[in-house]
């Protein structure tokens, strides 16, 4: 695996257009962090059923956009799969003529689905990215792990990148088994955090403090907390040892952590979403 790619400050590197199937907030998020870096609003078409969201994006961001999967692909050079797992399989199938014809460059954002399923349903030799975006990509804040078949070259790689760049940090992965960590760690992640503040919140008030003061001590913490790991090249051990004063306050409440198990049990829990990753990959199968 190798490491974090910053995300790029230069123009928008991506020639021809994108075609998006699927208008949802995580497509809406990339299609606006596109055009906010350059992207040709006219380049990116976009499939959705639902006419009042086919509306909304046209209205907010003026892209073209289309009832059907077959229209938006027509003419672009790479597809952005953002739709439900459970139909992947139809929305695949449906494209695989055009896949195999125009050597299109496919990514898919939908968990649990294998690239090998989507060269199935496509077609054998269709260039396909597997892409776990997680949901801080709805704010830039997101990171994505990535997984390329040997069909994707060196151009498809970079373009790929630039694409899911406008949500985030990117990861490429070599192995595609280890796509289902990805999800464990990165894709579920932020729910982790989100069960620790509210588990923080709700002690704050057991505490005695009032709710306001709990909720915004609770997220202003994580909020500091967080940026001293992204902005320093400290270690996560190293920063919690510097907070850690002998027979203090922090390191009473980091040793009731550690007798109740929480390396351990963080340990069961992100083995658990890994094993449900493949599960339901299996289910899609």
């Amino acid at each position: 695996m190798t490491s974090p790619s910053p995300v790029p400050h230069s123009p928008f590197p991506i020639a021809g257009s994108i075609a998006f199937i699927g208008g949802g907030n995580m497509a809406r998020s990339l299609i606006g962090g596109l055009i906010a870096r350059g992207a040709s609003a006219a380049s990116i078409r976009v499939a959705e059923p639902v006419e009042v969201v086919r509306e909304s994006l046209a209205r907010d961001f003026g892209v073209p956009v289309f009832a059907t999967a077959q229209e938006a692909v027509a003419g672009a050079s790479l597809w952005l799969l953002a739709v439900k797992p459970q139909v992947m399989r139809t929305v695949c199938q449906g494209l695989s003529a055009q896949a195999q014809e125009h050597g299109a460059l496919v990514v898919s954002i939908a968990a649990g689905i294998t690239a090998g399923q989507m060269q199935r349903w496509l077609g054998d030799g269709v260039a396909v990215v597997r892409a776990m975006p997680n949901t801080p990509a709805l704010l830039g804040a997101g990171v994505t792990g990535l997984f390329a078949t040997p069909q994707v070259d060196a151009s498809g790689r970079e373009r790929t990148e630039a694409l899911l760049s406008s949500a985030g940090k990117t990861v490429w992965i070599d192995d595609e088994a280890k796509m289902d960590a990805v999800t464990a760690v990165s894709g579920s992640g932020p729910a982790y955090v989100f069960l620790l503040a509210e588990a923080m919140e709700a002690a704050a008030k057991q505490e005695g403090l009032n709710d306001d003061a709990a909720r915004t001590l609770v997220l202003q913490t994580i909020l500091g907390a967080a940026r001293m790991l992204t902005e320093s090249d400290e270690e996560p051990a190293e920063l919690r040892k510097r907070v850690t004063s002998p027979n203090g306050t922090t390191q009473a409440a980091i040793e009731a952590f550690q007798e109740g198990g929480f390396a351990k049990l963080v340990g069961k829990a992100i083995h658990a979403a890994s094993e449900r990753g493949k599960e339901l990959s299996a289910a899609n199968d």
